[in-house]
């Protein structure tokens, strides 16, 4: 098993890559960033300093993830899903500090989902598309909106 990495790609030489991962044209992925086995980062992704997604993992075109975000096994992340790590956001301020946001096992984040700093996903939750999450999502539940709220359980797969 080999790591493929695109040549217009830029990978940290302090970052890991797990055998098997595929990372696609003008990724970026930062210092001491930790990339599981069997990944695929695609097309413009950029993973920040000291992130860590497990294994199994899809990361959509244009997804950005922030120092703080800690990202489990088998996740599946949307085209232009948006994270942030700065619950205060101010251009002025020096002093900010990172908000920790953790995405258990198996969660799937529809497209231009937006999650807030924070919170927790549970495992295999699912975040539909365009929601914006504030609150953490229990295990098993489908989220919908703006602010994302339950509007079914769902078993492993997704289904309702």
């Amino acid at each position: 098993m080999t790591i493929f990495l695109h040549p217009t790609a830029i990978i940290s030489p302090d970052a890991y890559i797990g055998e098997g991962t595929k990372v696609w044209v003008n990724a970026q992925v930062r210092e001491q960033a930790n990339i599981g086995k069997n990944c695929v980062l695609s097309k413009d992704v950029y993973i920040d300093k000291t992130v860590s997604i497990g294994k199994n993992c899809k990361i959509q075109n244009s997804v950005s993830i922030y120092q703080g975000v800690t990202i489990e096994d088998d996740v599946f992340v949307g085209p232009n899903a948006s994270f942030n790590n700065d619950k205060v956001p101010r251009a002025f301020n020096a002093d900010w500090e990172i908000t920790p946001t953790l995405v258990k096992k198996g969660a799937s984040i529809g497209t231009n989902a937006t999650i807030v700093c924070g919170i927790v996903i549970g495992e295999y939750a699912m975040v539909a598309a365009g929601s914006v999450v504030t609150k953490d999502i229990l295990p098993y539940v489908l989220v919908a909106g703006n602010p994302a709220r339950q509007v079914a359980t769902i078993d492993k797969a997704g289904n309702i």
